[in-house]
């Protein structure tokens, strides 16, 4: 099954010359790394663009590349993967990797469900910045909704994260957490909301991730995503680190309703 892009034209250019040039631009500024896990934000190129370049030049080459996003319509099974077909942008076809996404989908929490990601941006906004990148490579697309900040839930996104550790240890495939951070806040707002969360990121504290975005009543959308790949990092012995730090305002000029953005890696 082909999953046609369906942002293309809003969150990033729809023809393949115009995006090309925007991608090239974006990509012209940020720093080559080798980390094999990041988080990356998925608004609009113009605002979000050059972190997520940031995040998606640091990771290393690799063969297939596993996304989780968050499922913003909760349309859909709760944890969602497509295991087979192919996601088109304006820059080609990127083919799922059947044979890893079957591998995943023994851990017993994940559904087959193509509804989950028909109308999804999170994911398919990665996706022109890894074919930039890296040309070829295999994907695996993973929606998960955030239902709540619950021990129950947490532990299913750990058990996720450490099913793709194993999985992934010592194989040339990269995972990346779709996620934005603080929305609709003044920037100095956002920045102290979000520090507090990056501690608990850092620290690859998932528990205490949760128990401070529920605390304070946070909008960081990709917080699911974000625990499961703080649990395969931790499961594989990893360090993280902020690569890069923005918000929306440095688009627009307006500090006083922004969403920021993060690129994080893990290494």
């Amino acid at each position: 099954m082909n999953r046609n892009p369906v942002v293309a034209g809003t969150f990033y250019p729809s023809s393949k010359a115009t995006l090309e040039g925007m991608l090239a631009k974006l990509f012209a500024g940020a720093n080559k790394d080798d980390f094999g896990l990041v988080v990356s934000p998925h608004a609009g190129y113009e605002y979000s663009g050059k972190t997520a370049a940031h995040a998606i030049n640091s990771l290393k080459p690799a063969k297939s590349f596993i996304v989780l996003g968050p499922n913003h319509s909760s349309i859909g099974a709760e944890f969602s993967i497509m295991t087979s077909g192919e996601w088109e942008t304006p820059l080609g076809g990127v083919k799922i990797d059947s044979s890893l996404a079957g591998e995943l989908n023994k851990c017993g929490i994940l559904d087959e469900d193509v509804i989950a990601h028909a109308h999804e941006h999170s994911i398919e906004v990665q996706l022109p910045f890894l074919q930039h990148r890296f040309k070829n490579f295999g994907l695996v697309p993973i929606s998960i909704i955030n239902t709540d900040y619950s021990g129950e839930f947490l532990e299913s996104c750990a058990l996720l994260g450490k099913m793709i550790a194993k999985t992934i240890e010592g194989r040339p495939i990269g995972v990346i957490a779709s996620s934005d951070f603080s929305h609709y806040l003044p920037s100095k707002v956002a920045d102290e909301k979000d520090s507090k969360a990056i501690k608990k990121i850092i620290a690859l504290d998932a528990k205490g991730l949760f128990k401070t975005l529920e605390g304070m009543d946070a909008s960081v959308c990709g917080f699911a995503p974000i625990a499961v790949v703080m649990a395969a990092a931790k499961a594989l012995g990893l360090k993280a680190k902020v690569i890069d730090h923005s918000n929306s305002g440095d688009a627009t000029g307006d500090y006083s309703s922004v969403v920021s953005y993060y690129a994080i890696g893990f290494k």
